[in-house]
C-alpha cells in the first residue's frame, strides 16, 4: 500500500514536471560561485591572521574591521572598533557606504573564532562559518584586501577588545577564599 502510494505521489510530481524543470534566474548563478569560491580558497588561506596580528593591523590606518553577523548579535559582544553590515543586507550600495574604497584592508570575523559566550556569539557547523561565506562575497563585490581572524578564542581570554549589551562593565569582584583568617574553601556548612 505505501509502496503505491509513494509511486503514485512521484508519478504525478513528475507528470506535472515540479521536481525537475526550473525556470532559470540570472540573478542567481550557483557554478559562478563555486568557480569563485575555488578561485579564493588560496588567496583566503594566504590571509587567514593570529590575533596579535589582527589586533596590529585593526589599529592602522585604512582599515576596516567588519562584523557580517546579525545586529541583534552584533549589539550583545563585538570587537571594539567594528562596524557591522550583516551578510544577507550585503549589495554595492551598502558595502560602498562603510568601505567606500576597494583598496581599503578589511578584517573579518566571525561566531566560530570565539567560545565562551553562546547567545552572542553561537558556534556554527564548521562548514557554515559565516567567514567563509564574507569573504567569498567580499571578493565577488571586488574587495581584495581582505584578511581573517584566524584562531579560536575563549572570549574571556582572548586579547580583542569587545563593546556590547553582554559585556561587564566593570570587573565582577573576586570570589573570597578567606574571612578574617578562616579558610572558607576548608569550611564546610553544618
Amino acid at each position: 500500500m505505501k509502496t503505491t502510494r509513494f509511486i503514485t505521489i512521484t508519478l504525478a510530481v513528475l507528470a506535472n514536471g515540479v521536481a525537475f524543470s526550473a525556470e532559470p534566474n540570472p540573478a542567481i548563478d550557483y557554478p559562478a560561485f563555486l568557480s569563485e569560491a575555488k578561485a579564493v580558497q588560496s588567496l583566503r588561506e594566504s590571509r587567514r591572521v593570529s590575533e596579535g596580528a589582527f589586533l596590529r593591523m585593526a589599529a592602522e590606518p585604512d582599515t576596516v574591521v567588519l562584523d557580517a553577523r546579525s545586529a541583534d548579535r552584533f549589539v550583545m559582544r563585538h570587537v571594539k572598533g567594528a562596524v557591522n553590515l550583516p551578510l544577507p543586507d550585503f549589495s554595492e550600495e551598502a558595502l560602498a557606504r562603510i568601505i567606500p574604497s576597494k583598496t581599503t584592508r578589511i578584517l573579518i570575523y566571525c561566531n566560530n573564532n570565539f567560545d565562551g559566550d553562546p547567545v552572542a556569539m553561537p558556534s556554527k557547523v564548521a562548514s557554515t562559518s559565516l567567514n567563509i561565506y564574507t569573504f567569498n562575497s567580499l571578493y565577488a563585490y571586488g574587495y581584495r584586501n581582505v584578511y581573517e581572524l584566524a584562531p579560536l578564542r575563549d572570549v574571556a581570554q582572548s586579547r580583542l577588545p569587545f563593546e556590547g549589551t553582554r559585556i561587564l562593565k566593570s570587573p565582577p569582584f573576586p570570589k573570597a577564599t578567606s574571612f578574617e583568617g578562616i579558610d572558607l574553601q576548608k569550611t564546610v556548612a553544618p
